[in-house]
């Protein structure tokens, strides 16, 4: 029998202890986490492993088609599950080819290694913030900035889309908005860079810009955030938590505006 493609969310018995004598037993939901293997092919070339990262279901393609993009390796002309008749019924959906429109620029490090990404892994290649600065846009935003009272509303905006965080608990969310608070897409995923992938790749397969005045993310604001933010020419990432030092060095050079510890009643900025 075929096997059904995995879900967002699963279930799992549980014992809950609290006050009392005995233990209460009982389902629970769980956020799903399982491998997506990335491949990219191009005209003339064989599709080849590049990346493996520990993903939640769901978005696949655009998080292939966001993943391309943060990395600098081209345009996609198409996005599809591999169907490798090696694949077993489990991997079949849990690997995804990107078809380029011409040779990339440059080859993940990943290539070579053949190495696992983990959900903590999202600056495959790049080991420095010139290297980054050097793969930016042309140009850098020039539209308006949210003001820091819009700042501080953004998290609570993006909230309630936050559908797998509610069910789960355990679930990053990552949001594209406009300098006056409205939502453009949001996505959510056990890697918070995952997230960011996801919520880019949607607007690069609708065909829309992956810029916008802002992406809120749900966790701390570190390097890999910082430096997808900068590759779609973002003009401010906005993070629950705390940045980096080398997140807000990266922000500073770039010219992309960071603010941490952001809340409805603070938000801090570092660059």
């Amino acid at each position: 029998m075929k096997e059904r493609r995995p879900g967002p969310t699963g279930r799992v018995h549980v014992a809950e202890y609290d006050a009392g004598p005995a233990p209460s037993r009982h389902e629970d939901r769980v956020l799903t986490e399982e491998p997506l293997e990335i491949r990219l092919g191009w005209p003339g070339a064989p599709a080849r492993r590049v990346w493996t990262t520990l993903r939640t279901p769901g978005n696949d393609f655009e998080l292939a088609a966001g993943w391309v993009h943060h990395e600098g390796l081209g345009s996609a002309s198409g996005v599809a599950y591999c169907t490798d008749r090696d694949l077993t019924p489990e991997q079949e959906f849990n690997v995804v080819t990107v078809t380029l429109l011409a040779a990339p620029p440059r080859l993940p490090t990943q290539l070579d290694a053949l190495s696992a990404g983990s959900s903590a892994c999202g600056v495959c290649g790049t080991d420095s913030v010139s290297e980054v600065l050097a793969r930016r846009p042309a140009a850098a935003w020039d539209g308006a900035l949210p003001s820091p009272a819009v700042v501080r509303s953004l998290p609570g905006l993006m909230r309630p889309h936050q559908e797998l965080f509610a069910r789960t608990g355990s679930a990053h969310a990552a949001g594209l908005f406009t300098a006056d608070g409205e939502l453009l897409v949001c996505r959510e995923d056990v890697g918070r860079h995952n997230a960011v992938d996801k919520a880019v790749g949607s607007r690069l397969l609708h065909g829309d810009p992956p810029s916008a005045a802002a992406l809120v993310v749900s966790g701390r604001a570190g390097f890999e955030l910082a430096q997808k933010a900068v590759a779609s020419g973002v003009g401010a990432l906005v993070a629950v938590g705390a940045p980096t030092g080398l997140s807000a060095r990266l922000a500073s050079e770039a010219g992309l505006a960071l603010f941490g510890w952001t809340s409805d009643g603070r938000t801090v900025r570092y660059a």
